[in-house]
């Protein structure tokens, strides 16, 4: 019984965002690329904030570009029951591990972005989350 406690409880402790504060976009229509727009306008208005001046564009291509800088992959993946997981492979250059960051009761790919990278640049690894 213990069991059907902590899963109505898992429930009820995160309420994912609705609508989600992302949406995946086919950057590439040739090679089947993914990107999440929102991350692409997160890093303009940082590159505008930091004086690197990039255009603020929205384009399925800006919007690669981005993510490609920031060393970034959007992919999707099935699960076994038939279910659709979008994820985040965050590259480092100089990473010699790869960090699987996973949330026990869902978590806003949207939000964590921000996180993911501050995660593989401060420990130097990969991350996929």
């Amino acid at each position: 019984m213990g069991g059907v406690t902590s899963t109505i409880a898992a429930r009820f402790a995160f309420f994912p965002p609705t609508p989600p504060s992302y949406t995946v976009v086919v950057a590439d229509a040739a090679t089947g690329r993914l990107a999440i727009p929102e991350i692409s306008r997160a890093l303009s208005r940082r590159r505008r904030r930091d004086g690197a001046g990039a255009g603020g564009s929205s384009s399925a291509s800006s919007v690669a570009a981005a993510e490609n800088e920031e060393g970034a992959e959007v992919v999707r993946l099935r699960t076994r029951r038939g279910n659709e997981i979008v994820g985040v492979y965050v590259r480092h250059a100089r990473a010699s591990a790869t960090l699987l960051y996973s949330h026990g009761n869902a978590a806003d790919l949207g939000q964590m972005y921000g996180l993911f990278v501050e995660l593989s640049r401060r420990l130097r690894v990969n991350l996929f989350g």
